[in-house]
């Protein structure tokens, strides 16, 4: 193949990286809230979210705010497990129980809060009360 040939596919190519590059950049809204475009997190299989359990079934376990979502969102703890959240995201975030039983409160960037899961086994829905397309759920066995 001339190198003749090879330019046109070369600037296309180079065309369409620009394009994608500036429509990913305009596709927030710029006040640090998530584009429509965004995908809510989805809840994955239960997962014990980084735990350090103990022989008792108490320990502690993780749970990171980023990208407008919690990571993980769905996971199954023992009663009394100690949760810390942190909040990797610019924007502030709660991680609160639809009932009220537990609650973060406010977390900026770089801030972190810890809960003990509550003493009755079942689900608990969560969201954040800022971002309330931001959900998830706690399961206490």
């Amino acid at each position: 193949m001339s190198m003749r040939h090879r330019r046109p596919h070369t600037a296309l190519i180079v065309a369409a990286l620009c394009l994608v590059t500036t429509l990913t950049g305009c596709s927030g809204s710029g006040d640090g809230s998530p584009s429509s475009s965004t995908p809510p997190a989805s809840p994955s299989a239960p997962a014990s979210a980084s735990p350090s359990s103990s022989e008792s079934g108490k320990g502690e376990v993780k749970v990171t705010i980023k990208g407008f979502a919690f990571h993980p969102a769905t996971f199954e703890v023992s009663p009394g497990t100690k949760i810390t959240v942190t909040n990797e995201d610019s924007a502030t975030h709660t991680l609160t129980a639809d009932d009220k039983s537990f609650d973060t409160g406010d977390l900026a960037q770089g801030e972190s809060a810890t809960f003990t899961a509550p003493s009755k086994p079942g689900s608990y829905s969560y969201i954040c009360t800022i971002h309330p397309n931001m959900k998830g759920i706690l399961t206490v066995r």
